[in-house]
């Protein structure tokens, strides 16, 4: 069965070439403010599911995977830096101190007549950063397209002391989760290395 990732994300797009899943990308543009009374998980699965359906339209002859993931300190929400100082400020907050990382996956098939998903939790630990290092990684370019300002993957793994959960998670698309979302819409999933990736 056809693939499409939801997502522009290159991080996403590694991962699932990781273990092997053949796929296009056509990622979905939609609002992603955050509605009054809604909860950070809440917020995290309208995302991704919202994503899946607008691509799941355009393809109702493949399976789509769609992902959603947020950064929350103090039930505050951290999403994409706006600019450099907004990533300094994030980073500045996240110092030191214990955060939340919420991955939304969601799985349709038949153009969202089916649907599957779910909400990964992971607790990341910052250890305490200086605000010449900040400055040095913000410098760097890597904080500006990612929730929280920071990827676990390239330098931002300098920054964290400690992760307790899925590694997947932090990095935007929980890995064991989606296979068990695939069980749940019929789909097995099978051990099979792309061409030219390593078996």
């Amino acid at each position: 069965m056809r693939v499409v990732l939801a997502s522009a994300s290159p991080r996403r797009h590694e991962l699932l070439g990781m273990i092997g899943i053949a796929h296009d990308v056509d990622a979905a543009d939609i609002d992603e403010s955050m509605r009054q009374g809604e909860s950070d998980t809440g917020h995290a699965l309208r995302l991704a599911t919202e994503k899946g359906l607008a691509v799941a339209a355009r393809h109702p002859d493949a399976l789509v995977i769609a992902a959603d993931t947020i950064v929350v300190l103090d039930g505050r929400i951290f999403g994409k830096p706006v600019d450099e100082a907004d990533a300094c400020r994030m980073l500045r907050a996240l110092s030191g101190r214990t955060h939340v990382v919420h991955t939304a996956v969601v799985v349709a098939l038949g153009g969202g007549r089916r649907v599957e998903s779910r909400v990964e939790s992971t607790r990341v630990t910052f250890r305490e950063l200086d605000d010449s290092e900040i400055a040095a990684y913000v410098a760097t370019g890597e904080p500006m397209d990612k929730a929280g300002a920071y990827g676990i993957q390239g330098y931002g793994a300098t920054i964290v002391e400690r992760v307790d959960g899925d590694y997947f998670t932090v990095m935007g698309l929980a890995l064991r989760r989606l296979v068990a979302l695939l069980e749940r819409v019929g789909i097995q999933y099978r051990f099979h290395p792309l061409d030219g990736a390593p078996a």
